[in-house]
Parts: C-alpha cells; sequence; structure tokens
C-alpha cells in the first residue's frame, strides 16, 4: 500500500482495478483538520483523464511499473506496434493511449513502452527529439531584434514555429513535451 502523500508524477497504482499514472500531484491544506490531496491522473487502460482527491493519511494500491526499450514499426490507424529488440517480442498500444505523442513518433525510433503486469499501457518519448526541417518559408537574415518565427513541416509530418533564418534540410531539436522548437542541431 501507498500512502497518498508519497503519489508524484509518473508514480502508478491501482484503484478498483483500474490502473492510473498521476500527471499532477497538489497537497492542499486549510485551517483546522486534514489536508487534502488532488491528484491529476490517466487512466492507463482508456487513456482518460481524471481528477481525484483524497484525504492526508489515504492509501491506494502501489503497482510495479516496468519500462522496456522497444523500436516504433508503424501504425494500422488503431494500434501503434512496438517491438522489444532483445526478445523481438511486439505489443500494440491503441491510439486512444498514446494520444497526443503520437505527432513525435517516426518509424524506427527507439521509446520505452510502459509495462504492467505484461500488458503494454503506453509509451514514454525522450524529453526531446532531433528532426530535419522538410518544409519551411524563404530563409531572411536580419529580424534579429526580437524572436521572430515562422511555420516548418518536419520529417515526420510535425509543424512547428522555427527562427526565421531556418532553411529546408536543416536539422532541429523539439521538445516532446511541448512541441516546440528548441535549438539547431549542427
Amino acid at each position: 500500500m501507498l500512502n497518498v502523500t508519497e503519489l508524484r508524477s509518473g508514480i502508478v497504482f491501482k484503484e478498483d482495478s483500474n490502473l492510473y499514472q498521476v500527471i499532477v500531484y497538489e497537497h492542499i491544506k486549510m485551517g483546522r483538520g486534514s489536508g487534502n490531496i488532488k491528484v491529476k491522473v490517466r487512466n492507463l487502460r482508456t487513456g482518460a483523464v481524471v481528477e481525484k482527491s483524497f484525504i492526508t493519511g489515504a492509501r491506494v494500491d502501489d503497482t510495479s511499473v516496468d519500462k522496456k526499450n522497444c523500436q516504433f514499426l508503424y501504425s494500422d490507424g488503431q494500434t501503434f506496434n512496438f517491438m522489444d529488440n532483445a526478445t523481438f517480442e511486439q505489443y500494440g498500444i491503441p491510439v486512444n493511449i498514446v494520444g497526443d505523442q503520437a505527432k513525435f513518433l517516426k518509424e524506427g525510433m527507439m521509446v520505452q513502452v510502459v509495462m504492467v503486469e505484461e500488458e503494454a499501457l503506453g509509451i514514454e518519448l525522450p524529453m526531446s527529439l532531433i528532426y530535419t526541417v522538410t518544409e519551411t518559408g524563404p530563409e531572411e537574415k536580419g529580424n534579429t531584434v526580437s524572436n521572430v518565427f515562422k511555420d516548418a513541416t518536419l520529417d515526420n509530418g510535425l509543424a512547428v514555429k522555427v527562427p526565421m533564418y531556418m532553411k529546408q534540410g536543416e536539422k532541429i531539436k523539439v521538445d516532446t513535451r511541448s512541441g516546440e522548437y528548441i535549438e539547431r542541431v549542427k
């Protein structure tokens, strides 16, 4: 059993036969009485995000989470398919569970597949990934007094804002949490 005050972002727990991953943790204490713990959690089986509230001292079932390094193979429209390079075992994860992370995937890239009780229930991407700019407006010099950006399309189809001096064929680093341009890669 896990005390709710130990819940932090990324921790997985079990409640009513559902598996939840904590997204946001907040401890609230108002005046007298016990404090409240509010967490925003994602149901790992359905992908739904809900808020839960607990009284300080409450307990939830702890569950063990394994992470396997896997290669993204392909998407058939309903599932994303990954392969463990060590055992060649394949895992299918539904589109609604992968959610917004799908826009960062490209064939052959390595990700961590979140496993709970031998069931693939999600993926974890690195903090940043490198992509090639395939389409953007003309390169412009100047405009350096303020941060001026233009639209660009990357090799995986992702659309981001890049600085005016970027041109087609250059490699850039993108933050996978926000989807924003970080820096140019040499």
